[in-house]
C-alpha cells in the first residue's frame, strides 16, 4: 500500500444518495478507504443495497471494505421493511433475557450480511440514568449497568456469530447527559468512582468478552480529562481504554461532523487529534470537503512527523486484523439466495414475539 492508502484505511466515509458519487469512488481508489458508512438516503431496497455494497467492494484497495450502518432496533434502524424491525433496546432490557438479545442480534446480523453490510454500529452500551437525555433514551438497554452489560454482551455476540462486527457505543458513556452531541458538547459530571461503577462497567464487560469495535463519545468528562472531549483525549483513549481497560480492538470516532467536535475544531485537525489520542478509524458521514480535508491533514501530519509511522502502523494493523476476521466468513450469497433471508418468516415471528412480551 502507498502512504495515501495506509492513511485511507483509517477512514470511514459516507455519501448522499443511492449511488456512490465520483468523489467517494476517487477516495476509494486513490486513498484506499478502509470503510464506508451507509445512511438512510443510501438505502432503497434489499437488491439495491446488495448491488451497492458489491460495487463498493469492487473498489476496495484492501478488501473487504468495512461497510457499516446504524441498525440498533427501534428508532435508530436505517434499514426499513422488508428488513425485520425490532423494538428499541430498552425493550430487550425490560425482558432481561440474554438469550433473546442474542437471537435478535443474530437476525439483524444475518440480514445485514445478506446485503453485504459487515459492521453494525450497535449495541448502545450507555447506561440511561438521565430521563432528560435528549439523544439516548430507549436506545439504551436499561438504567442498571449490570443489565446493560449482560444484554449488551449477548447482543454483540449475536452479531459477531453472523460475521458482522459489533460496535459498543458511546465510550466512556453518554447516558447521563442533557445535551445532544450532534448540537453541542455534553458534559458528564461524575467522579471516577461513580464512572467505574456505572458508565464504564458495561464497556469493561464487553471488552472482556472480545468486542471488535468501540465508538467514542463526543462528551467532556472532567474526572477523566478536563481539557478535551473523549474522542480527542489521549488520557481517555490511550490511558484509560488501551492501557487500563486493555482494549485491543478498533476505536472508531463518532461522526466528526457533529457539532460537539465540528463547532470547535476543523475536520482535519480533529482527525489528527483523534489518531494522536489513540483512535484508529475516523468517521465522517457527510461533507466531501471535510472528508478531503481529513485525508490531506493526515498526509501532512505523517510527512511532517506530527504522526509517526509507528502510530499509523498500530491502527492499520488493527483495521487489517478485523478485515481478515470478517473475510473468514466469506462473501454473501448472490442474488435471490441472499435476499430471501430478508424478512424471513421466522425472523418476523421473533420480532412479533418480542413485541408481544413487551405489550404483556
Amino acid at each position: 500500500m502507498t502512504l495515501k492508502q495506509k492513511i485511507g484505511q483509517l477512514c470511514m466515509f459516507g455519501f448522499d444518495g443511492p449511488v456512490p458519487p465520483a468523489s467517494l469512488r476517487g477516495f476509494l481508489q486513490e486513498w484506499g478507504l478502509g470503510g464506508v458508512i451507509l445512511m438512510g438516503a443510501n438505502l432503497k431496497s434489499p437488491r439495491q443495497i446488495w448491488e451497492l455494497t458489491r460495487a463498493l467492494q469492487a473498489l476496495a484497495v484492501e478488501p473487504p471494505l468495512l461497510i457499516g450502518v446504524d441498525q440498533e432496533g427501534g428508532r435508530v434502524s436505517r434499514l426499513k421493511p422488508p428488513f425485520t424491525q425490532f423494538p428499541p433496546a430498552a425493550r430487550l432490557g425490560e425482558l432481561g433475557s440474554e438469550e433473546l438479545a442474542r437471537m435478535v442480534a443474530g437476525v439483524i446480523g444475518r440480514e445485514l450480511r445478506a446485503v453485504g453490510i459487515n459492521v453494525d454500529f450497535a449495541p448502545v452500551l450507555d447506561v440511561h440514568t438521565n430521563p432528560d437525555n435528549p439523544v439516548i433514551g430507549d436506545r439504551a438497554f436499561a438504567a442498571d449497568p449490570e443489565i446493560v452489560a449482560g444484554i449488551g454482551v449477548a447482543f454483540s455476540q449475536g452479531l459477531e456469530a453472523e460475521g458482522v462486527a459489533a460496535t459498543g457505543k458511546h465510550f466512556p458513556g453518554h447516558g447521563d447527559t442533557a445535551t445532544d452531541s450532534h448540537l453541542d458538547l455534553p458534559v458528564v459530571h461524575h467522579f471516577l468512582d461513580r464512572l467505574e461503577r456505572v458508565e464504564l462497567y458495561p464497556f469493561r464487560r464487553a471488552i472482556e468478552a472480545g468486542l471488535s469495535i468501540l465508538m467514542t463519545a463526543h462528551v467532556l468528562c472532567p474526572a477523566l480529562d478536563p481539557g478535551v472531549p473523549a474522542t480527542l483525549s489521549p488520557r481517555i483513549l490511550s490511558g484509560l481504554l488501551r492501557d487500563t481497560m486493555d482494549f485491543a480492538g478498533i476505536i472508531v470516532s463518532d461522526d466528526l461532523g457533529m457539532e460537539a467536535i465540528a463547532g470547535r475544531w476543523p475536520a482535519g485537525e480533529a482527525a489528527c487529534r483523534f489518531l494522536e489520542a489513540g483512535g484508529d478509524l475516523i468517521l465522517m458521514a457527510r461533507d466531501t470537503g471535510a472528508q478531503q480535508a481529513i485525508l490531506d491533514a493526515l498526509l501532512n501530519a505523517v510527512q511532517s512527523n506530527r504522526l509517526s509511522e509507528a502510530r499509523l502502523a498500530a491502527s492499520l494493523d488493527r483495521v487489517l486484523a478485523l478485515k481478515k476476521k470478517l473475510a473468514a466468513f466469506g462473501r454473501p450469497a448472490a442474488g435471490e439466495e441472499a435476499l430471501d433471508v430478508i424478512g424471513r418468516a421466522e425472523h418476523l415471528e421473533l420480532a412479533r414475539s418480542v413485541q408481544r412480551h413487551v405489550a404483556g
